[in-house]
């Protein structure tokens, strides 16, 4: 009489919470793209909002920040607030890369918004040149920060120092474009502003690789607004400071 196959000694249940597990992490995953393409969307026309600061003048630029508020960042924070909520369900440093780049872009929009002197509220009037911090940018997003005492979403101290260069970039940039437009002293601004914050990375002691060729690029944008500057020198477009007698 044959005797039963070999795969009688194996529990059929091992497989079946196999299965399961596999297919909850499915779910997961597309529960998680569709709230981070969705994010990803607000981001877009937040970014393209922004991008009009390069050929919009200072003076005029309050109307453009408080579009960018309205139909921009709020509903970037309305669904971060849903991706916090579902996120949190789950380990967090099983699924952080499906949304680390999308936190680093919404809060390069936060920063570079509140440095350009919007998002201004009670307690934090607009003034351009400020950089929030980084428990500033969660408030506005109403999520924690570096968060070490439990596991739940939060921005991490590496997102909010990759916006940091993203932001350093965009200014860098916008030096340039304040020229053609006229606004000399928002240039020196941020040619002061970049290089604070250069000096102020090389203070950091940064191993996670990425962040640390990120932050060494930013010499190169303080490069870019410095020969901004020595050519406005050369022109006699740059006040000196008097000395005094």
């Amino acid at each position: 009489m044959a005797s039963d196959g070999p795969s009688s000694l194996i529990d059929p249940s091992i497989f079946e919470y196999l299965k399961a597990h596999g297919e909850e992490e499915l779910e997961v995953s597309d529960k998680l793209h569709q709230i981070t393409a969705a994010l990803n969307r607000h981001i877009s026309t937040c970014q393209g909002l922004l991008s009009r600061i390069h050929s919009t003048p200072t003076s005029k630029l309050q109307p453009l920040l408080k579009q960018v508020e309205e139909e921009g960042i709020k509903p970037e924070i309305e669904k971060v607030g849903e991706l916090a909520q579902f996120a949190s369900n789950f380990p967090y440093y099983k699924y952080n890369q499906k949304w680390n780049r999308a936190m680093q872009n919404v809060a390069l929009t936060i920063l570079l918004t509140s440095w350009l002197g919007g998002l201004a509220t009670e307690s934090r009037p607009g003034e351009v040149g400020r950089l929030l911090t980084i428990e500033e940018v969660g408030e506005i997003l109403k999520v924690p920060v570096n968060l070490q005492d439990r596991d739940a979403f939060h921005i991490t101290i590496e997102e909010y120092i990759l916006a940091l260069t993203d932001l350093t970039e965009e200014l860098s940039r916008l030096a340039m474009n304040s020229v053609t437009m006229g606004d000399i002293d928002l240039t020196v601004r941020i040619s002061s502003f970049i290089k604070d914050m250069f000096a102020g990375f090389q203070l950091l002691n940064l191993k996670n690789d990425i962040v640390r060729k990120r932050v060494d690029a930013v010499k190169y944008h303080v490069k870019k607004v410095e020969d901004v500057i020595y050519d406005l020198t050369l022109r006699n477009l740059i006040p000196k400071i008097e000395s005094s007698s």
